[in-house]
């Protein structure tokens, strides 16, 4: 009699290798508001990017200096700070639904003032920032909300899936985004940045009819629970000797301040590639296609233990990319190469931070910390833009880039040799 083998056979087993690396989409089957507010999310993400790429070429359209660029990410970061603090007092007060939809109107405004200025023509330089200022300031509204609400969306067991997933927005908005941003620009000349600004006006209306359509959220407060400023400062209270949760925002800062050369990539498209304002777009692009290829075979990130390791690595390997993007000279292939191979990095920071933080805080401080959480987030790649620049008007671009990405793999060997229990930190551990 022929011997049977019990293995299964070998097509099977190919699919079931590619269904455990695939993102989980179970979340956006469980949970009707969450698959709204992703699709909602998608869309509004999409026109985010154009007015991103679109701010740093007017800019230098205007004045020609890196500098100058670079303090779009000083406006945007004050304005960051100032939103987290007054969002403190109100994110675990307020249905989150309510701060869900007043937040895209505020969005909408500052695109609004953005659009006004482009249509007529010079705008000051001040009206750029004070518009950059309003949509970072609201941010700090509309991020940890959409953060705080996810959990109870989807479930503490879904919720690496569900974070997962929102990183596929984030990287595939990325992509395509300011690669289509760049070309319209350029297409349009004088006028590419009033439709880039009209682009994301449109469709932030797509994530507010969303959140008009989903439950109330009211937060989950206990008895005699803070509120107004003791609120902020009982969130940041919590943070004091949790050393795990403070190094995922720390190895985060030290990646986007000397690792994020975005404020540079308007200028390296012209000097260092002599290209045009497309090739700005595919720049901004790059770290996109690493990153959305990395979230969609993110499959096996809930089988991983050693959470707090793999953060580690991954910003050492974002450190790697982004210095030998520095070292190719005028080869924009190679260069875009190295850019998807840092972006792929980082989305697999991305999510294990989120997830340590997500999982370590109750819901009653969760808007606050994670207001914190995007405060670092979003705020490290503005200081990042003012870093770059300043440097690259001190010396060179290529010098402002090289010396982040290694100042950025030194960064996170030093968080990892000075807090051990982040470098052990294991899923489940307390934070």
């Amino acid at each position: 009699m022929a011997n049977v083998s019990s293995d299964p056979p070998r097509p099977s087993r190919f699919r079931a290798t590619l269904r455990g690396l695939a993102v989980d989409s179970t979340p956006l089957r469980a949970s009707r508001d969450f698959r709204r507010i992703w699709a909602g999310l998608l869309i509004s993400e999409f026109g985010s990017e154009f007015t991103l790429v679109a701010t740093f070429v007017q800019v230098r359209r205007l004045t020609g200096s890196p500098a100058a660029v670079g303090v779009i990410g000083l406006f945007g970061l004050t304005a960051l700070v100032v939103g987290s603090i007054a969002g403190g007092a109100i994110l675990d007060r307020y249905d989150r639904r309510k701060l869900l939809i007043a937040a895209q109107l505020g969005f909408m405004v500052s695109s609004g003032v953005l659009l006004a200025g482009a249509i007529a023509g010079h705008p000051p330089l001040w009206l750029i920032y004070l518009a950059v200022a309003l949509s970072a300031g609201v941010s700090a509204i509309d991020s940890p909300t959409r953060s705080a609400m996810t959990p109870r969306l989807v479930g503490n067991e879904l919720l690496p899936s569900a974070l997962a997933l929102n990183q596929v927005i984030w990287n595939f908005t990325g992509l395509i985004g300011p690669a289509l941003a760049g070309v319209v620009i350029w297409r349009f000349g004088r006028f590419g940045p009033a439709w880039a600004y009209g682009i994301d006006l449109v469709t932030y209306v797509a994530i507010l009819v969303v959140a008009v359509g989903i439950k109330p959220m009211p937060p989950e407060r206990a008895e005699g629970a803070t509120v107004g400023w003791a609120a902020v400062k009982e969130g940041f209270a919590y943070l004091k000797g949790r050393r795990v949760l403070q190094s995922t925002f720390i190895i985060d800062v030290v990646a986007m301040v000397f690792g994020m050369p975005r404020a540079l990539f308007t200028f390296l498209a012209l000097t260092q590639f002599h290209g045009s304002d497309a090739v700005v777009g595919l720049l901004f692009s790059a770290p996109a296609v690493g990153a959305l290829g990395a979230a969609l075979t993110s499959g096996w990130v809930g089988r991983v233990r050693h959470q707090g390791r793999a953060v580690i690595w991954a910003v050492v390997l974002w450190g790697v990319g982004i210095t030998a993007f520095g070292l190719v000279g005028d080869r924009l292939w190679l260069a875009l190469l190295f850019l998807a191979f840092a972006g792929g990095a980082d989305v697999i920071s991305a999510v294990f931070r989120s997830t340590i933080l997500q999982l370590s805080v109750p819901d009653s401080l969760r808007g606050r910390i994670s207001g914190i959480h995007i405060l670092v987030v979003s705020g490290g790649p503005r200081l990042g833009d003012l870093e770059a620049g300043l440097v690259a008007q001190a010396f060179t671009p290529t010098v402002s880039v090289v010396s982040g990405g290694l100042l950025c793999i030194a960064g996170a060997g030093l968080v990892a040799w000075l807090v051990p229990e982040f470098r052990r930190y294991r899923a489940g551990d307390a934070t």
